[in-house]
């Protein structure tokens, strides 16, 4: 059958308990789940559909938008939060409610570490992990994000907190939105492919005709403030093999020496002239990385 019938991905929303995780399924619906995608901080499953799509000819890949993003219903409060242990537990409940053999689990960013927590969790739903520049800090900067006093407002200090919530959440149309982002910021670098999709996925319309980020500046900055959990404990529970992809600019792979702790399955690899944004500047590599990873 032609490739382009596997092009266009298919909604889905998966049940949990406390709502529905949204997605868009790529490829063959009569074989199990190849691959499950897990996207950045105040990103979406739509904005990687280029990414994607052209291995829908030969894989069954779903893309998802975590809590707080997208499309999905599950309660996104940002009070109180110290971790992304909710965002964990949302796709151990999505790897529970999938069934079928092992998948490939993948994401960017913080959806390369919340996919790595998840494995953790699940070691046996997981056949490989494939981390875009995951968020992972030194130890020590680990152990200080768990300390009591840090729940006190020392993290939400950070710049790119207080960035976040600064950013502007609510434009008279798409179109404005896309203009507005178009060849500026953490977008610079970004095909207008993917930022067109990234919109589209990213907002959603309101009672007087404007639209809104769907994911609210409050639950981003959330993200980046609640680091308690743990990504060295982790990798140390994961039996599949893992491989990481860092960004040679502005990575937020910051792990340093001693990761991954000895006897670990995991290679670490600097992707030359790469920012943080390497799926949309790399999609090539990241690609067949997918494909390596899913038939091997």
């Amino acid at each position: 059958m032609d490739a382009a019938v596997f092009r266009e991905p298919r909604k889905r929303a998966t049940p949990i308990a406390g709502g529905e995780i949204a997605g868009l399924e790529f490829g063959p619906t009569d074989r199990p789940i190849d691959i499950v995608f897990v996207h950045a901080n105040g990103f979406n499953a739509q904005t990687y559909r280029t990414l994607l799509s052209p291995l829908a000819a030969s894989l069954r890949i779903l893309a998802i938008d975590q809590r707080g993003h997208g499309a999905t219903t599950l309660p996104a409060d940002p009070e109180g939060r110290r971790s992304w242990q909710d965002l964990r537990d949302d796709l151990v409940s999505l790897l529970d409610a999938l069934g079928g053999p092992p998948v490939v689990l993948a994401g960017h960013s913080m959806g390369g570490t919340v996919s790595l927590l998840a494995a953790a969790e699940r070691p046996e739903r997981v056949k490989g992990l494939l981390l875009l520049d995951p968020v992972i800090m030194p130890w020590l900067a680990v152990l200080y994000a768990k300390a009591p006093w840090a729940a006190r407002g020392l993290w939400k200090r950070m710049p790119m907190v207080q960035s976040a919530l600064r950013r502007r959440s609510v434009f008279d149309s798409r179109e404005a939105a896309f203009a507005a982002y178009k060849g500026r910021g953490a977008f610079r670098t970004w095909p207008e492919t993917m930022l067109a999709d990234y919109v589209a996925g990213g907002f959603v319309e309101q009672p007087d005709g404007k639209v809104e980020l769907a994911c609210a500046p409050a639950w981003e900055a959330s993200n980046y403030a609640a680091q308690g959990h743990d990504p060295w404990r982790a990798v140390r529970q994961v039996r599949a093999p893992v491989r990481v992809f860092k960004a040679e600019t502005h990575s937020t792979f910051r792990a340093g020496p001693g990761f991954p702790p000895r006897g670990r399955r995991v290679a670490i690899e600097t992707v030359a002239g790469a920012s943080h944004f390497l799926p949309m500047e790399r999609p090539d590599l990241v690609r067949d990385a997918l494909f390596e990873m899913a038939t091997g």
